[in-house]
């Protein structure tokens, strides 16, 4: 299999998630990293035994990074995704949000197309087995017509996880944007396009937040479907995000990697065996602590853009589908009052 050297922008927390992803990738190699802050890349690279590039030019000029993994926060994207699209790396792997605005992340995703640089988002939970035998029940029309979809995701986050990081409080980082959008990934995924949007956004548990931490919203599907979202980081002590599919011919409840819900008015054989297998989770879901959660899903969407290359097709999540939930997302910031643009635009 051919390999591909990878190299990570942004060495954050969720920089050892990727980097463990691309080690346990087959036909993968982790090669380099850049920081803007010189200690914290140098000790991320020592601790891979990687090259460390002091500035971003050097990073994108290295011949042996051919895939570039941006792990940034959620609204400092755009800069290192279009500097490796006009570099023509072979792909561009973007951890969640592609952008922290619509506009930043259409013009990442159409400079990607016009550059032929393949480009792929980070939304591990499409890839987990429970999320998979939802959409493909969903595909054999087994929900007969979709009426209602929700997603949940009532967590907790202290006021020293805003005060101690301060891109945590600052905008790209409300809970729809920076820890709801995993949910509304899935429910859009499951429900398809969103037509319409009611919401309100509020910062009611956390002091000093430029971004919402709780918000509420209706919306309607193409489909004439109507979804709720209802999401907070000021819910001690924080619970497992939950996604409800409901449709005239059955109903089903996921619960981060678990089912808690799977019943069909037809019922078949494997049905009893879905229910058995995915009884429990098999992590936190990050309710309450943000590196609590499963790498199993980073790690297959590393795997999924190899296998792209190598077979000549386009990613599971290409830029199109990434961009997606942050059209909800802004939606509802617009419709919520909530800031829509760095310097808080409303």
């Amino acid at each position: 299999m051919r390999e591909y050297g990878v190299g990570i922008v942004g060495t954050g927390a969720i920089a050892a998630v990727h980097a463990e992803s691309v080690i346990q990738a087959r036909g993968a190699r982790l090669v380099a990293c850049y920081n803007h802050t010189r200690a914290k890349g140098e000790a991320f690279a020592r601790k891979y035994s990687i090259r460390f590039h002091e500035t971003l030019e050097a990073f994108m000029a290295d011949p042996e990074v051919e895939i570039v993994m941006i792990a940034t926060p959620s609204a400092s994207h755009y800069e290192a995704a279009m500097a490796a699209i006009d570099h023509r790396k072979k792909a561009v792997i973007i951890e969640k949000p592609i952008e922290a605005t619509v506009e930043a992340g259409n013009a990442i995703v159409e400079a990607a197309r016009k550059s032929g640089v393949m480009l792929s988002g980070i939304f591990q939970s499409r890839f987990f087995p429970s999320s998979l035998a939802v959409r493909d029940a969903i595909d054999r029309g087994r929900f007969g017509r979709i009426t209602m979809l929700g997603c949940q995701f009532n967590w907790y986050r202290s006021q020293e996880y805003y005060s101690d990081s301060p891109w945590h409080s600052a905008f790209g980082s409300g809970v729809l944007m920076n820890q709801g959008i995993h949910a509304i990934d899935l429910m859009c995924w499951f429900g398809g396009e969103v037509e319409s949007v009611s919401a309100f956004c509020a910062t009611l548990g956390h002091s000093g937040l430029e971004v919402e931490d709780t918000a509420a919203a209706c919306l309607r599907f193409t489909s004439g479907a109507l979804g709720t979202i209802e999401g907070t980081t000021a819910s001690w002590p924080g619970f497992l995000k939950r996604i409800e599919v409901c449709g005239t011919e059955g109903s089903v409840i996921l619960e981060d990697e678990s089912i808690s819900a799977w019943q069909f008015r037809q019922e078949l054989p494997e049905d009893e065996e879905i229910r058995r297998r995915f009884a429990r989770a098999s992590s936190a879901g990050g309710a309450n602590d943000p590196m609590a959660i499963s790498g199993s899903g980073h790690a297959a969407s590393v795997q999924d853009v190899i296998d792209a290359l190598n077979e000549g097709r386009e990613p599971f999540i290409t830029g199109e589908e990434a961009m997606k939930a942050v059209m909800v997302v802004e939606a509802c910031l617009r419709s919520g009052g909530s800031p829509v643009a760095p310097g808080g635009e409303k």
